[in-house]
């Protein structure tokens, strides 16, 4: 008698972006929610929230066929556009609202900022740490990596660091 297997099926896993969408990052915001864009059509579970001052779902605002349309509702949900820049508050603000419901199937989660940040490093830091306790995955994304002489050495983005599981450039598509 031959028994019958069926393979294991392979489902991606749920996919969280976070972008930072504060002044030091303004030119590269247009690429950073055109990123977001595909991201959520070509994926089955994609999550994209933006933030500086404050953290501002946007998955809904992704929606629909037209992407410079997406990009302009985008562009009106977002009150702190290109003002200052506080993630750890923006992350702790998800780890409160969102994260349950958003993580709870082990999602990857991407932050995708430069790191200059204008709150406490100690708050970004147990931010950081409790949210990749709830993740499967945390990347940090930062366009300054690609700089040659790049060290990240702002308060901040040391304090998030040893909770990190890859930093890794985001200066050009042919990025890892």
């Amino acid at each position: 008698m031959l028994l019958a297997w069926r393979s294991p099926r392979i489902k991606p896993r749920p996919l969280v972006l976070l972008c930072d969408i504060s002044g030091s990052m303004e030119r590269y915001t247009r690429v950073l929610l055109s990123f977001a864009y595909a991201a959520e059509h070509g994926a089955e579970r994609v999550e994209a929230f933006v933030f500086a001052t404050r953290l501002t779902r946007i998955t809904r605002q992704l929606q629909g066929h037209d992407p410079d349309l997406a990009l302009d509702r985008v562009l009106q949900s977002a009150d702190d556009w290109s003002g200052g820049t506080r993630i750890g508050e923006a992350i702790e603000t998800f780890n409160r609202r969102f994260a349950r419901r958003v993580l709870g199937h082990g999602a990857t989660v991407v932050v995708i900022s430069d790191g200059w940040d204008r709150g406490d490093p100690a708050e970004l830091q147990a931010a950081v740490a409790r949210l990749q306790r709830a993740c499967h995955r945390l990347i940090w994304m930062s366009p300054l990596l690609g700089m040659p002489d790049y060290e990240p050495l702002t308060l901040g983005l040391q304090a998030a660091l040893p909770y990190v599981d890859d930093f890794v450039p985001a200066h050009l598509l042919a990025s890892p």
